[in-house]
């Protein structure tokens, strides 16, 4: 099925917004239903570190902004969603290309919004990892996102998802 034009500007934004561009990672994939992403982080010069693998950094970069946007997305306006922590255990040096695959469940999503309806801020953990073409995983990463209602006097947030 091909791209709709919302998702292929969003896909579009994403990967040319400066702190992203950066990263050297690219966004290849986006679902329709904001359900999942794919990254490609390419082994290139500007990701390469000096043991010739690609940089640690550039490994959580990649991965960073994924579930946030994926679930500020679901949430709507009157939710802020920010990166808490991260727990990132790195199993070998990335000497290719790496692949990430972001999925949500629709469950995680119910569960956030009912207990934001139970308490003013909630964290949740999510997992994601980068791996080869064959699979072999890179790294290992826990992102720990925390949610919380928005005020009433707050200014509404900017949608990156539907302009």
């Amino acid at each position: 099925m091909a791209e709709s034009w919302k998702i292929k500007l969003l896909r579009w934004r994403m990967n040319w917004y400066p702190a992203y561009r950066n990263t050297g990672a690219r966004i290849i994939y986006i679902s329709e239903d904001l359900l999942e992403t794919r990254v490609r982080l390419p082994l290139c010069r500007a990701t390469r570190n000096i043991h010739g693998s690609i940089f640690g950094g550039s490994m959580y970069a990649a991965v960073d902004p994924l579930h946030a946007v994926m679930m500020a997305a679901h949430l709507g306006p009157d939710c802020h969603v920010w990166m808490k922590a991260a727990k990132i255990e790195f199993r070998r040096p990335g000497r290719g290309d790496l692949y990430a695959h972001a999925r949500l469940e629709r469950q995680d999503i119910e569960a956030v919004r009912a207990a934001l309806l139970r308490e003013d801020k909630v964290d949740r953990d999510f997992a994601i990892s980068l791996a080869d073409k064959a699979g072999v995983q890179s790294a290992l990463f826990t992102l720990t996102l925390h949610f919380c209602r928005r005020s009433a006097h707050e200014r509404p947030m900017q949608s990156l998802v539907f302009p």
